[in-house]
């Protein structure tokens, strides 16, 4: 099952019925911080969890789990067709997430176009299951990963297991694009 892109859903049915972090945490007992990890791909949670998160956005489990198992052999996704993907928004970060496989469902891989305007940056380091690719397309970033701090600049590249507190920003005053490929499997 794709678990990115039932973070994904999560986030848009709340933002779909116009509930806030805050309600949507309130009704499933949980803080605003959890359920921002768990829209932003964070953290997964369990089964009773999700079960929560379903009853206080007003759908069923199934409706929440429907078509995440579909698998064409080929998608193609144009340029106009790419999926705006509001992922870590938080004061300083205005950066986007454009997804360049949203057609297929059901995948090992979820590749982002990330594009990071000047000073973007996201709030902290987090882990999450599986592994992640990076590669600076145009610009430079600065990426944190268990505390270490390394420069990017356009060419660079870098592959790394994310179960361990990573982030990105952008320190310079160019707005700068990262083709960000995450292995969903683990």
């Amino acid at each position: 099952m794709n678990l990115v892109e039932l973070a994904q859903r999560i986030r848009s049915r709340r933002l779909k019925r116009r509930l806030t972090l805050e309600e949507v945490a309130s009704r499933t007992g949980q803080t605003r911080s959890w359920l921002s990890k768990v829209e932003n791909f964070r953290i997964t949670p369990s089964l009773p969890a999700l079960a929560e998160i379903a009853a206080a956005l007003d759908v069923s489990l199934s409706e929440l789990f429907e078509g995440l198992e579909e698998k064409p052999p080929l998608v193609v996704v144009r340029r106009d067709e790419r999926k705006l993907m509001e992922r870590d928004q938080s004061e300083g970060n205005d950066s986007f997430y454009e997804s360049l496989a949203h057609k297929r469902t059901v995948r090992t891989m979820d590749p982002f176009l990330v594009t990071l305007p000047p000073g973007a940056a996201q709030e902290e380091a987090l882990p999450h299951p599986g592994e992640e690719f990076l590669f600076v397309q145009t610009g430079a970033v600065r990426f944190e990963y268990d505390g270490e701090t390394y420069h990017l600049d356009a060419g660079d590249s870098l592959y790394f297991d994310a179960d361990h507190p990573h982030r990105i920003d952008n320190p310079t005053e160019e707005e700068a694009v990262v083709l960000c490929v995450f292995n969903t499997k683990t």
